[in-house]
Formats: C-alpha cells, sequence, structure tokens
C-alpha cells in the first residue's frame, strides 16, 4: 500500500487494532515510506522559517518518531538534539538516521527534562492527543526549554467546510471514534481536535506567549490566507521589568 516499500493493507489494519504505541512498534521499519511521514517539502520551509527566529543552542523534537524533525533542529541549531517517542520502533529508526542526536524513550505527557533546551518541535503528533492531554503536553514542553526558550510547529490551514478533504478528516475522526467505543485497546489519533483557536488558549494556560507566522514557501490560498503557520510559543524570560 502507498509505494512497494511501504505497509500492506494487512499491516496497517494490523496497527490500526493497536494501542498507539505498539501501533507505531510495528509500523516503524516502513513509516518512512508512508504519507504519514513529515514531507521534506514541510520540513525544508519549517526550518527556513525558524532560522531568523534564532540563533538556538539546544534542541528538542517532542514525539521524533523515525527523526524527520531531528534535521530541522540539526539545520537551526548550533548545540546538542534531542528526539523523545514512546515507541522504541520509531527510535530504532531516529537512531539510524541521525546517529550524532540523543533519543530518549519516555511518554511525552511525563517528559523527563529539566529545562535544557531553547527549541523544541514537533510534527504530525497532536492528533494523539486529545483536548485535556494537549495542555498537559504543553506544561511538560514548557517545563523543559530555558527562560526565553521557543515552541514551534506547523498547522495547515482547515480545508474548506464541504470540500473533500474536509469530508475525508471528518470521516477519518467519525471511524475513528466507532473504533474507539468498540475496541480496545484505543488508538486515539484525530484530526479534527487541534484547532488554532483552542492551541492559543491551551499554550497560553501552560504560560506561552504565542504568535503565528505563515509559511510563505507554502503558498496562499485563494483568500491570501497562508496555507500552514507556524505556531510559536515563547517562554518567558522570567526577569522582572
Amino acid at each position: 500500500m502507498f509505494s512497494p516499500e511501504g505497509p500492506s493493507l494487512y499491516e496497517l489494519t494490523r496497527q490500526a487494532l493497536s494501542s498507539v504505541e505498539h501501533g507505531y512498534d510495528l509500523l516503524a521499519a516502513k513509516f518512512d515510506a508512508t504519507p504519514f511521514r513529515t514531507s521534506d517539502r514541510l520540513l525544508g520551509a519549517v526550518a527556513e522559517t525558524l532560522e531568523p527566529l534564532g540563533p538556538f543552542d539546544t534542541g528538542l523534537d517532542v514525539c521524533c518518531g523515525t527523526g524527520a524533525g531531528l534535521g530541522v533542529l540539526r539545520s537551526v541549531c548550533a548545540g546538542p538534539i534531542t528526539g523523545v517517542d514512546f515507541s522504541a520502533g520509531m527510535l530504532a529508526g531516529a537512531r539510524a538516521a541521525h546517529p550524532d542526536a540523543t533519543l530518549v524513550r519516555a511518554d511525552a505527557l511525563a517528559l523527563p527534562f529539566a529545562p535544557v533546551f531553547d527549541l523544541a518541535v514537533s510534527f504530525g503528533a497532536f492528533g494523539h492527543f486529545l483536548p485535556a492531554e494537549q495542555r498537559v503536553l504543553f506544561t511538560g514542553v514548557h517545563a523543559a526549554l530555558r527562560p526565553g526558550g521557543t515552541f514551534a510547529f506547523p498547522l495547515p490551514a482547515p480545508p474548506r467546510v464541504g470540500s473533500a478533504p474536509y469530508w475525508t478528516l471528518w470521516g477519518f475522526d467519525a471511524a475513528m471514534r466507532v473504533r474507539n467505543a468498540l475496541w480496545r485497546p484505543p488508538f486515539v489519533m484525530y484530526y479534527r481536535t487541534f484547532r488554532l483557536a483552542d492551541i492559543r488558549t491551551r499554550l497560553a494556560s501552560a504560560g506561552f506567549t504565542v504568535e503565528t507566522l505563515p509559511i510563505r514557501s507554502l503558498g496562499a490560498r485563494e483568500d491570501g490566507s497562508p496555507r500552514c503557520r507556524l505556531v510559536v510559543a515563547r517562554k518567558g524570560s522570567g526577569r522582572k521589568v
């Protein structure tokens, strides 16, 4: 399925009927041959948008998977880079691709880091966290950043209501809710639970100051709005003024 190197329909079905962690362990060896892996075009565009916001020293990729985002960190960070994920299989792929990175197996909802990072990024993982869990995730990232640190991630514009992509995402989320109502363990992956207005509120409640920047190289929609934005959440410096 997808390509000769990608997973078969049977393998994808096994993943979908597993827990999130075990499902990614099963998929890890073929993950980079699926559309679920963040595209090189998006990764490059994010790195280009991040670069003027630096300089950055240490970097953290939250839910790093097989390590696509570690390349972004390496391009914009002068110091050590770290990836964290709870799937041992995905971390094995990241280790092979980025032997210079520190890789940590841990739950993103309980990040085991002191405030040592200047920049944290994440790509394509937020659908695995329910809204209440997103608050916990953001609080953990905030705690892992140094004062003045930055948490950044891309957020594509939502599809136009009634369009084919809109109904595709709606149908996927509906199917996942039915699956999780009928089958255990649950596999949490929802595409419509991560909206900009809600994200701003959750990031602010975690202590971040939030802005968005257009990722210009990805173009604009018909109304002139960007096809994709970079959400930039900054931790306060802690200095009194």
